[in-house]
């Protein structure tokens, strides 16, 4: 029984896009398409503020370095519980439950990435 309709060789995944063949025609050319979140049921509530959050754009250094300080590079929260040098339990990561953690982590890149190429700073403290 296969679960999907498509093999391995109808479909490719490079870079972040879906590459899947018609299936009207072999000889078509590739078609290429982002890849899609799931579509959600209801309205999202937060959507003006994911909004808000891709147009903010860094073009000040004191901006950059400021949200660099305060998004932190990896989650706060995952810890291993260790008692006697005994690891007892894991803690995972709660960031991903954050319904705006994708928004935030690319508005630090963004301001990594400007300090690194707009203003040619070091930015390994910040990693």
């Amino acid at each position: 029984m296969n679960a999907s309709p498509y093999t391995p060789q109808d479909i490719a995944l490079a870079s972040w896009v879906w590459i899947e063949r018609p299936q009207q025609s072999p000889e078509a050319p590739v078609v290429a398409s982002p890849l899609q979140q799931p579509k959600q049921r209801g309205s999202d509530l937060l959507l003006p503020l994911r909004r808000w959050l891709d147009s903010v754009e860094v073009r000040n250094p004191q901006l950059a370095h400021r949200l660099c300080q305060l998004i932190p590079s990896q989650c706060p929260f995952e810890r291993d519980v260790v008692l006697f040098g005994r690891k007892l339990f894991h803690i995972p990561p709660m960031c991903k439950l954050n319904p705006l953690y994708e928004e935030v982590v690319s508005l630090r890149f963004r301001a990594l990435c400007y300090l690194a190429d707009e203003c040619g700073e070091d930015v390994t403290r910040y990693c």
